[in-house]
């Protein structure tokens, strides 16, 4: 039987529509990757899940989607190629802010002699096969997050690094540090002038540029020029749907 191959990276040309799961299920993340959506990335930062729960996760979401990321919950060495060697097609690391931060990221995804990459991919090998370790470095995706001050003024320097073509903005975060509060905050200067400097950025150095968001701003989001667009997550979609059920029978 033939393995299949590691997806090619994210494309600046292609927009990518994708679900965020934080709930520790693997019929959840079964059921939201048969939707069609172009990537999966499952959330051990701010999620429910344990590393106990990764594994089946990555089992239940692996045939039916190309891409299943996973946000990691810090840049750390030991944990990023761990979840790569569970099989996940890219890891998303938090609060990188500075470009040697977002080096130390890159080197733990990959395999030398570009990175510090311990070789033993386990699962990722049985899915993709003998030749893992080869491709690896061309296909695997390590994908800053940029959501502070400090990453703002970094950005040449990060997005710079071979081995980031995508990085992904953490918008409440970035409110955060920014003195907005959480949230995304349309329409204040200084979150709109953050954003214009990221795309800007990323149009220099030909990064692909992603951002989280919902269905009332993926549209917005999408015109403004990024082309990696979270749009649902699982446990606010729940939320929502039975909220919207409630509501309809009792007529609130």
């Amino acid at each position: 039987m033939t393995s299949p191959e590691l997806p090619a990276p994210f494309d600046p040309a292609t927009t990518e529509l994708g679900c965020w799961l934080k709930l520790p299920s693997s019929i959840a993340a079964e059921a939201a990757s048969l939707l069609g959506f172009d990537y999966v990335c499952i959330d051990m930062q701010h999620g429910l899940l344990s590393r106990s729960d990764l594994t089946p996760m990555l089992q239940a979401v692996h045939p039916h989607s190309p891409r299943a990321l996973v946000r990691v919950p810090a840049n750390d060495p030991s944990t990023i190629g761990w979840c790569l060697d569970a099989g996940a097609t890219g890891v998303i690391v938090p609060l990188i802010n500075s470009a040697d931060e977002a080096e130390a990221a890159v080197r733990a995804a990959m395999y030398p002699p570009r990175g510090d990459r311990s070789t033993g991919p386990a699962r990722a090998a049985v899915i993709y096969g003998n030749d893992y370790v080869h491709a690896s470095n061309t296909s695997v995706q390590c994908i800053p997050m940029i959501e502070t001050t400090g990453a703002l003024g970094s950005l040449d320097g990060i997005l710079s690094l071979p081995g980031v073509n995508a990085i992904y903005v953490g918008p409440s975060d970035l409110s955060v540090s920014l003195g907005l509060g959480p949230g995304n905050h349309d329409g204040e200067t200084a979150f709109d002038d953050a954003l214009t400097a990221v795309l800007d950025a990323c149009n220099r150095h030909g990064v692909v540029p992603g951002i989280h968001a919902n269905p009332s701003l993926a549209t917005r989001r999408l015109e403004q020029g990024f082309r990696i667009v979270t749009i649902a997550e699982d446990l606010s979609g729940m939320q929502g749907a039975m909220s919207g059920a409630l509501n309809t029978i009792r007529g609130d």
